[in-house]
């Protein structure tokens, strides 16, 4: 391999219109295209859970379409935003993203479970947040992805209420790897 094969194209901001990157990739020998990246983003605006909800309650509290046509070998980073009021609340909320994709009728877990808790019964407001990735997809694939709140442990005490909620898909095209 000669040095030629192992440039890096690089634009500063005044030329990136401009810029064309006429490498090679290392292990498929064909041009490479700049890395693509696509934002995408959803919010369903915020639940309410009542005094009492049941431990196992579940709610959609964002979500965000995803298509990777065009794409090779797609990897998407999740950014999930909130803020969690609680009135004399004692309760435990688990946080998770799930996919369901064209033709599959079961939505998939994406990443770990992010756990909220608020074991003494006050009146505050916290902002809730955490990203995950997944780079688990087929080219060509349209998802939808969502975050879920469930009710961990025993019913709730005290009021809270899931405000502002966000969820960010930074996309991008991994054309080499």
């Amino acid at each position: 391999m000669n040095d030629l094969d192992m440039r890096i194209c690089e634009c500063d901001c005044d030329e990136c219109e401009d810029c064309t990157c006429n490498l090679t990739c290392e292990r498929s020998r064909k041009h490479l295209k700049p890395n693509r990246t696509i934002l995408k983003c959803g919010s369903q605006g915020g639940v309410t859970l009542p005094v009492g909800t049941v431990a196992g309650a579940a709610f959609t509290l964002a979500t965000v379409n995803v298509d990777t046509k065009g794409l090779k070998n797609p990897c998407i980073k999740f950014e999930f935003a909130s803020n969690i009021v609680t009135t004399a609340a004692v309760l435990t909320l688990n946080f998770q993203v799930f996919k369901q994709c064209r033709g599959i009728l079961t939505p998939i877990p994406v990443g770990p479970i992010w756990t909220f808790s608020r074991l003494v019964a006050v009146t505050e407001a916290n902002t809730f947040s955490f990203f995950v990735c997944d780079c688990d997809m087929c080219d060509d694939d349209c998802c939808t992805y969502s975050v879920v709140a469930t009710v961990a442990g025993v019913a709730t005490a005290g009021v809270t209420s899931i405000q502002n909620t966000i969820l960010a898909a930074i996309i991008v095209d991994n054309d080499c790897f």
